[in-house]
């Protein structure tokens, strides 16, 4: 199996066998449940970014963790072959890519998702990774549950988000998705399929936990359930001054559970009529209007900014008590009068809510092009200078879709994963989030990249503390300082999980080969 292997590595092999004999002898080689395809399509070498392309050698679609294990344990004794996991395809800069490697189709894995009930009371769903959240979600409320924490958009594998930290509106309350996870199964580096929790295997599952699938692949995952409401009030006030924006967002996730909102984001748009940046993505119904004229002239500068909240209620709960409910959580912010928005939607509705964008970007052709986002963790303390500079400067005219800015607490994200984030005691995300449509009708992707590095620039310049969120670097340096102090620790667990570097080669923290 392993000469198999390296031939099949080197290329020899694929040149003097036809692809349908090449791809039955590599099956059977790795006795594989599921399949191989020697001639991937544009899917594993390509992602939703679409700023980058390599070549892989092969896909396999893993029927099971044991597929897994085999491929990991064949590349442990090939000379250079290296694995890398891909869910949904959702990274940006080829994090899930594998040039001249092998990609591992996470989706073709069975879809297994049952909810369990425990003795105590509590709740959790147990899932493969290469589920989608949005049918987490539909299979949970079947039974009126629901996990706590989210992202935004749901067309994510369980897995991926998990190797990342998964960041939504409920953050600030209960954590990171990595926070809200009991029991974890991996296969490592080695080919050692373990499952692991706090207590068992414990190493392993914090830094699998965010750990950028640097340790072991994520093959399953047991996820923390609450009681899932029915509706949910979805608001949404405007700001003109940054200052009251960040104080009232900073207010609402450092209240007591009662005397805040279920959920917490915001974001910044353009004071104009521009349909993708400006005042009309902000009203929640199309019977809603932003009437411009009710901007105070003396402060309005080139961007305003917008929180977006949410509060669960139930079928049984009179309309008459969520309104009185809303009015003593607004009563203390500082946002302006004229601008309130507000529907109630199904919890389902509010959750799925970017679908609806998604089908309109697929219908214009624009979530097929290029997506040079960029996500970061900017500390409370340097948040200010950031919008003066980089909000009201760089982006004034928008980013071509949703800024989003909302800050999260330190306090509910756990250290011993692997996530780096800034020192600060409050730190906010902001995610440029770009749905440009491709050149000559947008603007280059390159420009937009380098948009991207002035702001990190900036940022370095001025010795921000802040951190990228879906981070990537090209250099093995840029990664140490990235960690910082959590350098070590990263090295040790890579020492311990993956010695060959075999996995997730498209991050560039380390290299199975190392140049001379």
């Amino acid at each position: 199996m392993i000469a198999y292997l390296e031939h099949f590595v080197h290329g020899t092999d694929k040149e003097s066998r036809p692809d349908d004999d090449f791809v039955v002898g590599l099956s059977e080689a790795l006795d594989l449940q599921g399949t191989v395809d020697c001639a991937p399509n544009g899917m594993a070498s390509k992602d939703f970014g679409g700023l980058q392309s390599v070549k892989p050698l092969a896909l396999i679609r893993p029927a099971a963790a044991d597929d897994i294990a085999r491929v990991l344990k064949a590349a442990a004794r090939s000379s250079n072959l290296t694995i890398a996991a891909r869910g949904n395809g959702h990274s940006i800069n080829g994090q899930a890519m594998a040039d001249q490697g092998i990609v591992l189709d996470m989706r073709s894995m069975e879809e297994n998702i049952r909810v369990v009930r425990s003795g105590n009371g509590s709740a959790y769903v147990d899932v493969s990774a290469g589920a989608l959240w949005e049918d987490v979600l539909k299979r949970c409320v079947l039974v009126g549950l629901a996990p706590r924490s989210w992202t935004d958009y749901l067309g994510l594998t369980v897995g991926g988000t998990l190797s990342n930290a998964g960041v939504s509106g409920q953050t600030f309350r209960y954590g990171p998705q990595t926070s809200n996870v009991t029991e974890l199964e991996v296969v490592t580096g080695k080919g050692d399929t373990l499952v692991c929790s706090q207590t068992e295997n414990s190493e392993l599952f914090f830094a699998a936990l965010g750990g950028l699938g640097q340790f072991g692949i994520i093959t399953r995952a047991s996820v923390v359930l609450q009681q899932a409401p029915d509706m949910v009030r979805w608001i949404r006030v405007v700001y003109s001054e940054f200052e009251d924006f960040t104080r009232d967002a900073e207010s609402l996730i450092t209240r007591q559970e009662d005397d805040s909102f279920d959920y917490v984001e915001g974001f910044v748009f353009v004071n104009s009529d521009d349909p993708a940046n400006g005042w009309p993505i902000v009203p929640l119904d199309p019977d809603q209007e932003f009437d411009p004229n009710q901007i105070p002239a003396t402060s309005a500068g080139p961007v305003l900014y917008c929180l977006e909240l949410a509060l669960h209620c139930r079928n049984s709960d009179h309309l008459s008590d969520v309104d009185a409910d809303v009015d003593r959580l607004l009563r203390r912010l500082r946002f302006l009068r004229a601008f309130k928005f507000q529907v109630d939607v199904p919890y389902t509705e509010f959750l799925l809510r970017v679908k609806r964008a998604e089908e309109d970007a697929k219908a214009n052709g624009i979530w097929d092009a290029p997506h040079p986002w960029l996500n970061l963790f900017v500390s409370r303390h340097n948040i200010v200078d950031f919008d003066r500079v980089v909000f009201k400067g760089i982006l004034s005219q928008g980013v071509g879709g949703p800024i989003l800015v909302y800050p999260l607490l330190r306090s509910k994200w756990d250290s011993r994963t692997s996530v780096a984030l800034p020192e600060s005691d409050i730190f906010y995300i902001v995610a440029l989030l770009r749905f440009n449509p491709p050149p000559p009708r947008g603007p280059a992707p390159e420009e937009l990249v380098a948009q991207n590095q002035e702001i990190i620039q900036f940022c370095s310049s001025r010795g921000f503390d802040f951190k990228l969120y879906l981070p990537h670097y090209k250099c093995q340096e840029d990664w140490k300082r990235h960690f910082g102090n959590r350098w070590t620790r990263f090295v040790s667990r890579k020492s311990c999980f993956d010695p060959l570097f075999i996995l997730a080669p498209g991050q560039k923290i380390f290299s199975r080969n190392p140049q001379p």
